[in-house]
């Protein structure tokens, strides 16, 4: 049996719609020929390592907004919750609630241990193809570094 696998480098990203911790719908293809979009899959609101890396692309989020980027983060949890998870931090990005984990799927977003929803960052160009992918349940820092430099080259290019 063949292994499901993600979207990868050079490839379109599958498109997708989510509510926002706002309630709005948002989907993929929106930002298609405005924005590049940083995806980033997380595991849950309100814990320490995603709470630091939340903080970490909102402390960052104005360098990506210069460079023509969009900051997305994924989890499954709630819309109510993100809402709350938003207003904690101040985080200015877009959260969507992918309760059903269908989004995380159509990524291949791997699971830790086979429990834990896994870290994986997406930079996807105006164009809706596939620039940078980064997982690691650890490494916070380098899923915004890697996105940062990656969103830096496509502004230039």
């Amino acid at each position: 049996m063949a292994k499901a696998r993600g979207p990868q480098v050079g490839e379109v990203a599958p498109d997708f719609e989510l509510p926002s911790q706002g309630g709005e719908t948002v989907r993929l293809s929106d930002f298609r020929g405005k924005q590049t979009v940083v995806l980033y899959f997380y595991p849950k609101d309100n814990t320490s390592g995603c709470t630091a890396e939340a903080c970490s692309f909102r402390d960052s989020y104005e360098v990506f907004t210069e460079a023509g980027a969009q900051v997305i983060g994924v989890s499954s949890d709630s819309v109510e919750s993100h809402d709350g998870f938003a207003q904690r931090y101040k985080l200015p990005f877009l959260l969507l609630a992918d309760a059903g984990g269908e989004v995380r799927k159509a990524y291949d977003v791997p699971a830790t241990f086979g429990i834990l929803p896994g870290r994986v960052t997406y930079v996807i160009d105006r164009e809706g193809v596939v620039r940078h992918v980064f997982s690691s349940q650890a490494n916070i820092g380098k899923h915004v570094s890697g996105a940062l430099t990656v969103v830096q080259s496509l502004a230039t290019a």
